[in-house]
């Protein structure tokens, strides 16, 4: 008989993660949802360092910040996947021959694995003298910072939206120092309630501030991201 190769009547088949002793009922689950993740699966076969690298894609997609030749700083770039899609929308590598060569610029408290295409430091952006730095590192301002740093989980979800909310307005507060005039902001928050705040921050110095969901968050997830455009200087 010949097999079917039109790709009709076929499906993907869901991983069932059996419980294992001493693992936790959370951790099973948390692991099948990972076997299971489209985005997941999309990433591995691309070769990109995690999901979270679709996240800024489909936001870029829908704003259009990541243009070829602008300059673009990643706070708390680890593992690297945010960076990895700048540098192809800023053509960090000068492929497109026809189209102005960006910068990528990514820093994180710990060592990344180098980024083709990308420039990444350690550095830590709560120092006083790191908006210099990286302009020094850039040669010049940043046309967009973007962060989807979050601070680690302390499993109550109010405080962990604070946290978020504190370290988003710490970016914001860092980006206002780096970037030119019209550049872009985007970071990741938490919905909870004291997101107010930085909203009414990020009014007084953008033309327009929006929020987003792209469809690679979770929808049990209360992340989402703030995209602000058009920096006054």
């Amino acid at each position: 008989m010949a097999k079917n190769t039109s790709g009709r009547g076929q499906r993907d088949l869901k991983v069932k993660v059996k419980t294992a002793r001493g693992r936790k009922l959370s951790s099973t689950r948390w692991l099948e949802r990972q076997l299971n993740d489209p985005y997941v699966k999309r990433a591995q076969s691309e070769g990109m360092r995690g999901r979270a690298a679709y996240k800024i894609l489909e936001t870029d997609d829908k704003y259009r910040f990541l243009v070829p030749g602008a300059r673009v700083v990643d706070l708390g770039c680890a593992p690297g996947g945010w960076c990895q899609v700048a540098v192809k929308r800023v053509n960090a590598l000068g492929e497109r021959k026809t189209k102005a060569v960006g910068r990528v610029l990514g820093i994180d408290i710990q060592e990344v694995e180098s980024i083709a295409g990308a420039e990444t430091h350690v550095l830590d952006f709560l120092e006083d003298d790191a908006d210099q730095q990286v302009k020094d590192w850039l040669g010049g301002p940043a046309d967009v910072v973007m962060s989807d740093m979050a601070a680690a989980s302390s499993g109550h979800k109010q405080t962990d939206h604070l946290r978020i909310i504190a370290l988003c307005e710490a970016a914001a507060y860092f980006a206002f120092d780096v970037l030119e005039e019209g550049g872009t902001f985007v970071a990741k928050v938490l919905a909870g309630g004291a997101e107010g705040d930085l909203q009414k921050l990020l009014k007084q110095k953008f033309t327009k501030v929006a929020n987003f969901k792209p469809p690679a968050s979770r929808s049990d997830s209360s992340e989402k991201f703030v995209v602000a455009t058009g920096f006054r200087g």
